[in-house]
C-alpha cells in the first residue's frame, strides 16, 4: 500500500517506516513540524505526532480525503468530537496503544469488574521513557476508565528508555492479584498499526477503536 506518516521523524514514525518498508509498502507522504513532502496521494495516513498538531492533522485528512490511523496521546474531549465529525467522511482508527497485548489486558480488566468490589484496593502503575510528555499515559487512563471501582491515583514513572509497562494490582485483606504488560520494543505497537492499515482500506466511513479492529473477523 501507499501510506503517509505525520510525525515521521519521531521514534514511532521511524519504527513504523522500518516495519512497513520490510513488508513492501511505499511511503509517499511524510510530515513533521519542519517538513512536508508529498510524492503522491497515500491510501492511508498514520499519525504519531504531538497533541498540539492534531487539529492540523484532521485538516489534512479532510483535505486529502484519506483514512487516518492515529496513536497520538494526550487528546481531549474536543479532539474526539472533531475526529468523530471527520470520520463521517473517512474511516478513522484511534488508540492510545496499538499493542495486541494491551488490548488483551483490557479484556481481562473488563472481566475483573464482575468479581472486584469495594473491599479491594486498586492501584495502577505505568512506566515509560524519560521523553514521554503526557503523564499519566493515555493507556493508563484507558485502563482506569475500564475499571468500575474507584482508583485513587495512577502512579507514573519516567525512566531511561523504557518502552512501556503497565501494572494493575487488586488487593483485599487476604490476597493480591496483579495483571501486567511490558513492551520490549516498539514492534509491539507497529505490528498493530500495520494490521490497522491493512484493514482500514476496506472499512466504511466511521470512528473505530483498535480493539474493534482486532475483534473484526
Amino acid at each position: 500500500m501507499k501510506y503517509g506518516i505525520i510525525g515521521f521523524s519521531g521514534k514511532m514514525g521511524k519504527a513504523i517506516e522500518n516495519l512497513f518498508s520490510k513488508e513492501g509498502h511505499e511511503l509517499v507522504y511524510k510530515k513533521d513540524s519542519e517538513i512536508e513532502e508529498l510524492i503522491e496521494k497515500p491510501e492511508v495516513i498514520i499519525d504519531f505526532s504531538l497533541k498540539e498538531a492534531f487539529s492540523d492533522t484532521l485538516k489534512i485528512i479532510e483535505e486529502k480525503e484519506v483514512p487516518l490511523i492515529t496513536g497520538t496521546t494526550g487528546l481531549e474531549d474536543t479532539d474526539f468530537e472533531k475526529m468523530k465529525e471527520v470520520s463521517k467522511k473517512v474511516p478513522i482508527i484511534q488508540s492510545f496503544n496499538f499493542s495486541i497485548g494491551i488490548n488483551i489486558m483490557t479484556e481481562l480488566l473488563e472481566k475483573m469488574n464482575d468479581y472486584i468490589d469495594e473491599t479491594y484496593d486498586i492501584e495502577i502503575t505505568e512506566t515509560h521513557h524519560r521523553f514521554k510528555k503526557d503523564k499519566p499515559s493515555g493507556t493508563a487512563i484507558l485502563l482506569e476508565k475500564i475499571l468500575n471501582s474507584k482508583i485513587e491515583k495512577v502512579h507514573s514513572k519516567r525512566l531511561g528508555s523504557e518502552f512501556g509497562e503497565h501494572e494493575i494490582e487488586f488487593a483485599s485483606t487476604g490476597e493480591i492479584i496483579k495483571i501486567s504488560h511490558r513492551a520490549y520494543s516498539r514492534e509491539a505497537f507497529t505490528k498493530g498499526v500495520l494490521l490497522s492499515a491493512k484493514k482500514i482500506i476496506n472499512l466504511e466511513n466511521g470512528f473505530y477503536t483498535f480493539k474493534q479492529i482486532l475483534n473484526k473477523k
